[in-house]
């Protein structure tokens, strides 16, 4: 009786196994399957930044061609605050499921993290997946016209001659503009003036006015002054000449070795986010930056449209950290 007992309970233990076993085998495609229709809903597109400037225009003209090319709505969230770090950090936190997602300005985003590295909600190097590095924007020597360099080195010359007087503008401290001309002063050892303003705007609208002399802007802020004779541009601070300022030498051409400085904006996820969520991304994005309309968009907001695979937009990002956390370090660039 007791055997009879035992060999059935074993042949119902038996019989439950091969259940779940081939219950097992049935859900192991579903999940595959699954992962493979990413995205099955809406996908949250973080723009950290305000409404209306150049961050969120592209986010916005890539959320629509990325709705189109995977089939769901990617839906802009404009998450402003303390320079982009606001949102960025809640992108850090947010689920690595691949339905939150940022597009940041990644070199404003360096910069915080090397500036104000205890207080950032981020850590630039372990909180993102990234996906690609989707623009950059040039920036260019601007001088006033009345001042009296026509190129680089005459504008070194004249700074040499006369230490701690010429003055550059920025948007601000700890900005883009702000330590590219740190950069400057640190290669070729003049002495200049930094006056911070807050935002390129009233900075631009001060050099035009002749309070300041100089400032390393972006070519979208300045580029309409330099054709219209109001400004001087000098040099931009990228490997190839700007399209839209063709005559302009490079700051390399113009003799500042391996000078170079773009705001630079990338699309990515949490850390941990998928492999493959973050391939098929990554292979949509390839397309869609290819497409003309996207350029030409893109342009108009002074970017020029760029693809990288997701580990040279890591390799890229982890270069500009690199680069900025050194100026700010030998600059001893504080937040006041």
């Amino acid at each position: 009786m007791k055997k009879a007992m035992f060999t059935a309970a074993r042949t119902r233990r038996t019989h439950l196994g091969l259940a779940l076993a081939v219950a097992g085998i049935a859900l192991a495609p579903s999940l595959a399957q699954a992962q493979n229709a990413y995205p099955n809903k809406p996908v949250k597109v973080v723009v950290p930044y305000a409404p209306g400037g150049a961050t969120d225009v592209i986010g916005r003209v890539l959320a629509k061609h990325l709705s189109d090319a995977l089939g769901q709505q990617f839906v802009v969230d404009n998450r402003a605050g303390a320079g982009g770090s606001v949102g960025a950090g809640q992108v850090a936190k947010s689920p690595a499921d691949g339905y939150t997602l940022m597009l940041g300005a990644f070199t404003s985003h360096t910069i915080n993290a090397a500036l104000m590295p205890k207080t950032v909600p981020f850590d630039i190097d372990k909180s993102f997946a990234q996906i690609s590095i989707v623009g950059t924007v040039p920036l260019v020597f601007v001088v006033n016209p009345g001042v009296p360099a026509r190129d680089i080195k005459e504008l070194i010359a004249l700074a040499k001659s006369q230490p701690g007087k010429l003055s550059f503008a920025s948007a601000g401290n700890g900005s883009p503009q702000h330590l590219a001309t740190e950069m400057f002063k640190r290669q070729t050892q003049v002495d200049v003036m930094h006056v911070p303003y807050k935002g390129s705007g009233p900075a631009l609208s001060d050099l035009l006015g002749g309070q300041v002399n100089a400032m390393i802007d972006t070519v979208p802020a300045a580029q309409a002054q330099i054709k219209a004779g109001k400004l001087r541009a000098l040099a931009t601070t990228t490997a190839q000449r700007v399209p839209s300022l063709p005559d302009t030498p490079t700051a390399i051409e113009a003799g500042l070795a391996d000078f170079q400085v773009s705001s630079m904006f990338g699309l990515a996820a949490p850390a941990g986010t998928p492999a493959d969520i973050v391939k098929k991304l990554n292979l949509a994005l390839k397309e869609i930056l290819l497409k003309p309309e996207v350029q030409e968009s893109m342009l108009a907001q002074g970017a020029i449209a760029t693809y990288t695979t997701p580990n040279d937009a890591a390799k890229a990002i982890a270069q500009e950290y690199a680069k900025w956390a050194k100026v700010i370090q030998e600059g001893n660039i504080q937040v006041e």
